[in-house]
């Protein structure tokens, strides 16, 4: 009984008792701490660890049973699967290997680039557009307002005036909702990770865009979820492969980025996303919308958010704050429906109980002040000065056997190789070069190396893109005309 002495219900919380008994015992099972063979306790010894009554226990090993997670042995218990402890160690291997390959990925930052390099590879700002003394202020103002208030626990679905003020910010964009449907994030990944916990079970299948987002990726993998890759094209999706798919494997939703994506800078086109939103309303299947950076908007006539065309409650909508204002703080939101709100507050709070009351209040006053739309202006201004320039220098400098199309807004520029080139072999060259950029495997499910690769313009100035771009132009001849040459001197035959 000691491995189930962790389990505490809360009789309080809105969800049923039962619903929190399963997804406990579900979450003992998948950090491997109820191994195969292991018996649950009986359903008497249960109800009265826990206080509960026994229908409460049959209900959960009911869900636990249904999903293949355990099974009963008539006259003697019920056990953990051993064909899910298989699946587990198979979804494990598969993430690890996984996980070596992205741990290369400079796309947050995370990896030591030296004064001297000029980073293509992150996609965070750098630090010198951060608004520190604005929020500096605001922080300050919130802890002479709120005093020892301000460091108190928020309600887990999000500080309330907060989540008010959302509501009329993200209805400027078009987007209706009610206070209640908004949930409190501490950035986009950990709305990614508390999706996948609330509605993904292991095996469950999942589709993404590809090439898609790692983060995302290592979140589904991460619940062992089934990924199905869905290509994309140069006006979003391929509708016809994902209604193919949507047939064979009924996932449990779609993940997507419709506006600016990441890598590819792709913006789906208006007929594109009526029509996705319509193929899931016929199959009633959730859309994932990863609204990453719908705000650097500098060319596109229509950078609508699918949340805002969304009739029949069917997306999950999520909206960081960290790519354009100070990433380290992680603070974002989420648009829910309806039916799926209290699932996910649950997973909020098993994950971390509630975002940083004091970022909240703070964020709040940011928004009340206006100061956050100033912010977001300057950050316009900045990033369409570093996309001209990177425009200008890809034209000026890059060779033309470089294919690429010129996204409309966003940070992130995406390239292919000629046929039989290696982003990898490129990326080891530039780096030589004091140049890193993020080659085009990390972004694919398969690890496949196309020879594509992203530059970011997130958190370089004006003088390293053209700088940099003018320095990677010369790596990129010089390793495509040496292989070039390489393989015409060994067509040369020798004269006999």
């Amino acid at each position: 009984m000691y491995k189930f002495e962790s389990i505490k219900l809360d009789k309080n919380h809105p969800q049923h008792l039962y619903v929190q008994l399963y997804k406990m015992i579900k979450e003992l099972i998948l950090l491997g701490h109820l191994k195969e063979a292991d018996r649950l306790p009986p359903v008497r010894a249960m109800s009265k660890m826990l206080e509960i009554n026994n229908v409460t226990v049959v209900k959960a090993y009911e869900i636990l049973e249904k999903e293949g997670l355990v099974y009963k042995k008539i006259g003697s218990g019920t056990y953990i699967s051993k064909q899910l402890i298989n699946q587990l160690n198979e979804v494990d291997q598969e993430s690890k290997q996984q996980t070596n390959i992205r741990s290369q990925l400079m796309e947050q930052g995370h990896i030591k680039v030296e004064k001297n390099m000029i980073n293509f590879a992150s996609a965070t700002p750098s630090a010198d557009l951060f608004p520190v003394e604005d929020f500096k202020q605001v922080l300050n103002e919130v802890l002479d307002r709120d005093k020892g208030y301000a460091f108190d626990y928020q309600e887990g679905q999000g500080y309330y005036q907060l989540r008010k003020i959302l509501k009329d910010y993200i209805f400027h964009y078009g987007i209706k909702s009610e206070v209640e449907n908004i949930q409190i994030i501490s950035g986009a990944q950990q709305g990614i990770d508390i999706i996948s916990k609330a509605l993904v079970n292991y095996g469950d299948y999942v589709l993404i865009e590809s090439p898609s987002y790692t983060g995302a990726m290592a979140a589904f993998n991460s619940r062992g979820a089934k990924m199905i890759d869905i290509p994309l094209q140069k006006d979003g999706l391929d509708l016809d492969i994902l209604e193919k798919k949507i047939k064979t494997h009924k996932p449990r939703f779609i993940y997507v980025m419709p506006n600016f994506q990441n890598p590819t800078g792709i913006s789906y086109s208006p007929g594109k996303k009526k029509e996705l939103l319509k193929i899931c309303k016929n199959y009633n299947m959730y859309i994932v919308e990863d609204d990453y950076l719908s705000d650097l908007n500098f060319y596109s006539e229509d950078n609508t958010t699918l949340k805002k065309l969304d009739e029949d409650e069917l997306v999950i909508y999520i909206k960081s704050f960290s790519k354009i204002f100070m990433p380290g703080l992680r603070l974002g939101f989420l648009v829910i429906p309806s039916k799926l709100h209290e699932n996910l507050l649950m997973a909020k709070h098993t994950t971390d109980i509630s975002t940083s009351g004091l970022l909240q209040r703070a964020f709040e006053l940011y928004l009340d002040k206006g100061i956050w739309q100033q912010h977001l202006k300057y950050m316009e201004d900045k990033y369409k000065e570093r996309f001209v320039v990177m425009k200008e220098s890809i034209k000026e400098y890059f060779p033309e056997y470089i294919s690429y199309s010129l996204p409309l807004g966003g940070v992130n520029f995406w390239f292919k190789l000629p046929k039989g080139f290696s982003s990898k072999e490129l990326y080891e060259r530039s780096v030589v070069k004091n140049i890193i950029f993020a080659p085009g495997n990390l972004f694919f499910m398969n690890n496949n190396d196309e020879g594509y690769f992203r530059l970011s313009i997130a958190a370089v100035n004006p003088s390293e893109i053209k700088y940099g771009i003018k320095i990677l132009s010369i790596v990129i001849r010089e390793y495509i005309d040496k292989r070039r040459d390489q393989r015409n001197d060994s067509l040369i035959k020798p004269i006999l």
